[in-house]
């Protein structure tokens, strides 16, 4: 039902989003946009002894994409890659798999977007701001391994 795709806990989440920030030296940035509905997000990130330090984003998305994006902004300073690489995986098998919400406390409010698995054209939208983080995630290890890499 369509209503449970927009639910007062999504929108609420959406409307949450903190304001669109961009990094001036961010150690990595990535930008990815869904081809189903045209909605982008551009993350910048910055990593100190293994963990998220700072975090920008700006988000032009449907109110699915704003609310994961802004659960995700919310929550990620402190966040290693090991967590956030679990969250994709996590969020990509609740969504596409009927898997289980994410269970680390710090993600725990990524549950309200569970009524979304039921519309898989609103997956890649919904996923869009952890995708571009992990992105921003491959190119440092790539840039760590030698590899040249751009997210």
């Amino acid at each position: 039902m369509l209503s449970d795709l927009y639910s007062e806990r999504i929108l609420d989440a959406a409307a949450a989003i903190p304001p669109a920030r961009r990094l001036s030296s961010p150690d990595a940035s990535a930008t990815k946009v869904s081809r189903v509905c045209g909605s982008e997000v551009s993350v910048d990130l910055v990593m100190k002894n293994g963990a998220v330090s700072d975090f920008g984003m700006e988000a032009k998305a449907c109110a699915l994409g704003q609310a994961s994006a802004s659960i995700l902004a919310r929550n990620i300073i402190g966040a290693t890659a090991a967590e956030l690489y679990a969250l994709r995986d996590e969020m990509r098998e609740m969504l596409k798999a009927d898997g289980d919400p994410p269970k680390d406390a710090r993600w725990k409010e990524m549950e309200s977007l569970i009524a979304i698995r039921g519309y898989p054209q609103r997956h890649a939208s919904t996923l869009l701001a952890i995708e571009a983080v992990c992105a921003c995630l491959d190119a440092l290890q790539a840039r760590r391994n030698g590899d040249i890499a751009e997210a």
